[in-house]
C-alpha cells in the first residue's frame, strides 16, 4: 500500500500545480482524463467540463458514484483601475484576509499569463498610517502587477481585462513528519485518493459487489458541481471531499472525518451506519462531526433531485479556504475506509 499511497501524494502535487479556480479547469480536466487512460480506464468529459470513469464492479443496479472536485476557490477580474492595478471578485469562498500578500497569476483570454500579488491598498507600512485598522476587503484589496504599469490603460494594453482568472499560488510541502501543507487540498488531496483508489482496484484485480463510478466535478466551489451526471443504476453518492478540522470538532488531519450533517442538513443515516461499522470493523481512524458551514457535491446532486443515498468523507483538513493542513494519516486513513466500504479489505 506504501506505493498507493507514493502515488496519491505525487498525483496530489501535481493536480495542486495546475490552476483550476472554478470556472477555469480544462487544463485539470485534460490531465485527469489522461491519468485515468493511463490507469486502464475509458474516462468521459462531461459536457459541463468534468471527468466521469466507471471503474468496475458487478450490479449496476446499486451502483455507487464516488465525488471529488478539482475546481477551488480563486478570481476574477472585475475593474481594471485607474492606476494600473486589478479589483477582483472571488470564484466561491475565497477571503481577502487568507490571500493577501500571496503571490498570483493573472490568465488572460489571448495574451498569456501575468504575475502579480494581493495586496491591500497602499500596502507599505511604512507609509500607511492604518495600516492595522484598515478592513481586509475585495473593496479594499487589489491586485498589484510584476508590470511596469501605472494606467488602466497601459495595463488594458496587456491584453488584460474584466472576465479574466485570478489564480493564487499553493505553496504546496509536504513535511518529514508528513504533514501536507497547501492550498487548495480542498479538494485536491481526495481527488488524489481517488485516483489511488482506482489504482488499487486496478492492480490487485479487485471485482467490487457493486458498480463503482468516479466523478471528478469543476464547479463545487460554487456549488453546482454535481447537479448532474448521475449514472443511472446509482442509488448512493459519496462526496470525497475534505473533512473538517475545528473547534467543536473531533476529527483531526489524521483520521478520515464522517460527516453526520452539514448546513444543508443530515446525511442519510444508512449511509453514515454503514461507513461506522465498515470503519470499526476494520480499525481505521475516524471521526463523527456535524459541520457547521458546509456544502458538498452530495447536497447538490440531492438538490438537483436525484433519488439517492448519500454521505460525505473525507481526509482531516486543518485552516479550510486558507493555507490548508492535512497529514499522510488521514489520507491513508480515507483510503482504508473506501476500500473496507466498497470491498470489504483491510
Amino acid at each position: 500500500m506504501e506505493k498507493i499511497m507514493e502515488y496519491i501524494l505525487e498525483q496530489t502535487k501535481k493536480l495542486l500545480a495546475i490552476d483550476s479556480p472554478a470556472g477555469y479547469t480544462q487544463k485539470a480536466a485534460d490531465y485527469l482524463m489522461e491519468e485515468y487512460r493511463s490507469l486502464g480506464y475509458q474516462p468521459v468529459e462531461t459536457v459541463k467540463g468534468g471527468v466521469l470513469v466507471e471503474i468496475g464492479g458487478q450490479d449496476s443496479q446499486n451502483g455507487i458514484l464516488l465525488e471529488a472536485h478539482t475546481d477551488t476557490l480563486g478570481a476574477m477580474v472585475c475593474e481594471v483601475k485607474s492606476n494600473g492595478r486589478l479589483k477582483v471578485s472571488p470564484l466561491g469562498g475565497l477571503e481577502p484576509c487568507n490571500t493577501e500578500a500571496e503571490n498570483c497569476r493573472v490568465i488572460t483570454k489571448f495574451d498569456g499569463v501575468y504575475e502579480g500579488t494581493f495586496q491591500l491598498e497602499n500596502a507599505s507600512v511604512h507609509v500607511n498610517g492604518e495600516y492595522s485598522e484598515k478592513k481586509r476587503s475585495f473593496d479594499t484589496m487589489e491586485v498589484v502587477l510584476d508590470e511596469k504599469v501605472s494606467s488602466a490603460e497601459e495595463t488594458k494594453k496587456l491584453g488584460i481585462m474584466t472576465g479574466d482568472i485570478v489564480a493564487f499560488e499553493p505553496r504546496t510541502v509536504i513535511t518529514e513528519k508528513g504533514y501536507i501543507k497547501s492550498r487548495f487540498l480542498d479538494d485536491k488531496l481526495s481527488v488524489g485518493i481517488l485516483l489511488g483508489f482506482a489504482k488499487f482496484l486496478k492492480e490487485e484485480h479487485i471485482t467490487t459487489q457493486r458498480k463503482i463510478y468516479q466523478h471528478i466535478t469543476v464547479y463545487e466551489e460554487v456549488g453546482h458541481g454535481a447537479s448532474g451526471t448521475v449514472p443511472e443504476g446509482v442509488t448512493e453518492i459519496l462526496s470525497v471531499d475534505m473533512g473538517c478540522v475545528g473547534e467543536g470538532l473531533d476529527c483531526t488531519e489524521h483520521q478520515v472525518s464522517i460527516c453526520v450533517k452539514d448546513s444543508v442538513g443530515p446525511y442519510s443515516y444508512s449511509v453514515v451506519e454503514d461507513l461506522v461499522k465498515a470503519a470499526k470493523e476494520h480499525k481505521v481512524d475516524f471521526a463523527l462531526d456535524v459541520y457547521p458551514h458546509y456544502g458538498s457535491d452530495a447536497d447538490a446532486a440531492l438538490k438537483a433531485g436525484y433519488d439517492c443515498r448519500h454521505g460525505l468523507i473525507g481526509a482531516g483538513v486543518y485552516a479550510s479556504h486558507g493555507y490548508e493542513r492535512s497529514h499522510v494519516d488521514g489520507v491513508r486513513a480515507t483510503l482504508d475506509l473506501l476500500k473496507a466500504y466498497l470491498t470489504g479489505k483491510s
